[in-house]
């Protein structure tokens, strides 16, 4: 893939001429094996078989999670949201932001190495890749090859393979807003919504362009975590780095000759082969790098094939690798006074969360007043005022519920008191409600009703309304 280029520019005093920006090379990352490059293939599991996997996952006859935009209902493992549940979604927000602040000030960049979806689907599709074409020597051979019928068909089916895990990765997304089993139906006969269609091949197109093509250009140019994770480290951030000390002076170690003028690095430049962004991690902290450790991988090997000890290049912090920590020195700086903010921060917001869904009523009411007929006189001598009453049962239990009326004298419901609702269903009903004329001044006055549930009289409603007096 090519970058478009500015124009170039020439410096008169010496008559030169280039480009501002440096052409775009492609980036053949070699394979590696290794303790972080194991743990990252453990999460890239763990991530897709939950991204895949959940929209197959029934719960009581229905999706276990669903965001189903035409009912306006969010289902998550027998919970049931509406939109006036909104706050929950502010308050997942929150926890995902602190939890971000949290994990890099300990660990640096653990959220980028490993659970990104850019980092994970880069992982996946390289892999493809690999499968198909060869390791990197072989990649980069190919790539520096002319056209030919061997290469224009490894190059066909990878791209293939990409563009069809592409389309089941935007088709999967589109599964949790409309239910799996009707996407299904409507891929039998070809019958998909606009919308439907629109963000499948839109988030699939994403998926496919980013994770093969951009890659690591995402990383440097266009997320905005690399720009401002420096605000969130300091000296007791633990990243992976180079020991410079140890390593330096770097060169080839011969077998018969002195070596003895050399640091442990035998600048093999492996550690940059293997890196996904393609930086050298001896340069020291860049913004680029996104901790996944696969440097240290490939140190490591380098290190036991040379029968020295490992963690040339390894993940602590600045002021471990300049006091020579042990491990318990490490793991005492972790705890640090901002650490220990963001962690009471963090939990006193999720148990307000736990403790707000655990004590949640399963039951919504909202009351609108009729805006057509403020108050009318009617038999008896009295007033009535109309109201629509929209009671939402979101649990997934069947109930009945009682409705009635306090705040006035005499104030009574002159309609149905009770109302059947399904699990998760809205029913709206017209309440007619009537006082005594003269029981109350003229004007307005604050109701209320109140909505019961006939099994579990601890599942109530109590909403504020008005009356109008004439």
């Amino acid at each position: 893939m090519n970058d478009a280029h500015v124009a170039p520019t020439t410096d008169a005093s010496v008559g030169v001429t280039g480009s501002l920006y440096e052409k775009h090379k492609t980036i053949h990352i070699r394979s590696v094996k290794g303790w972080w490059t194991s743990w990252r293939w453990v999460l890239v599991w763990a991530t897709q078989l939950l991204f895949y996997g959940l929209p197959w996952v029934d719960l009581s006859g229905r999706q276990a999670v669903l965001f189903h935009l035409v009912e306006r209902k969010f289902y998550f493992f027998g919970l049931i949201f509406w939109p006036q549940d909104v706050f929950y979604l502010t308050v997942l927000l929150i926890i995902s932001a602190y939890s971000l602040f949290l994990f890099t000030a300990v660990g640096g960049r653990l959220f980028c190495g490993y659970a990104c979806p850019q980092t994970v689907y880069t992982e996946i599709f390289v892999w493809i890749e690999e499968r198909i074409e060869g390791d990197r020597s072989a990649r980069i051979k190919l790539e520096e090859a002319p056209m030919s019928g061997r290469k224009f068909g490894l190059k066909l089916a990878k791209h293939l393979i990409w563009g069809l895990l592409a389309l089941w990765t935007g088709f999967t997304l589109v599964g949790y807003f409309t239910p799996m089993q009707e996407l299904l139906a409507e891929a039998r006969t070809f019958s998909f919504g606009g919308w439907e269609v629109f963000w499948i091949l839109f988030y699939g197109g994403f998926t496919y362009l980013m994770a093969g093509f951009m890659r690591e250009q995402v990383c440097k140019y266009m997320c905005p975590y690399a720009r401002f994770q420096s605000a969130m480290f300091d000296p007791d951030t633990l990243i992976v780095t180079y020991d410079a000390e140890r390593g330096e002076p770097r060169g080839l170690r011969r077998k018969e000759a002195d070596n003895s003028g050399l640091g442990d690095c035998v600048d093999c430049s492996i550690c940059v082969q293997v890196c996904p962004t393609g930086i050298d991690i001896r340069k020291g902290l860049q913004y680029e790098c996104i901790g996944c450790g696969a440097c240290i991988d490939a140190c490591d090997a380098v290190m036991d094939k040379l029968k020295l000890s490992r963690g040339l290049v390894c993940y602590t912090s600045e002021n471990a690798l300049a006091g020579k920590y042990d491990r318990s020195s490490i793991l005492s700086h972790i705890m640090r006074p901002r650490i220990i903010v963001y962690t009471c921060i963090l939990a006193l917001i999720i148990a307000a969360a736990g403790w707000s869904l655990v004590t949640r009523v399963p039951l919504r009411v909202d009351v609108v007043r009729d805006r057509g007929i403020l108050s009318r006189s009617v038999e008896g001598n009295k007033i009535e005022n109309l109201y629509i009453l929209k009671v939402m049962n979101v649990s997934e239990t069947p109930r009945s519920f009682e409705i009635s009326v306090t705040g006035m004298e005499g104030i009574a419901l002159a309609t149905e008191s009770r109302v059947d609702a399904e699990a998760a269903e809205n029913r709206e009903i017209m309440a007619k409600v009537r006082a005594p004329a003269g029981s109350a001044p003229t004007g307005t006055h604050q109701i209320f009703f109140d909505v019961v549930a006939t099994d579990n009289p601890r599942i109530a409603v109590h909403e504020k309304s008005t009356f109008m007096m004439p």
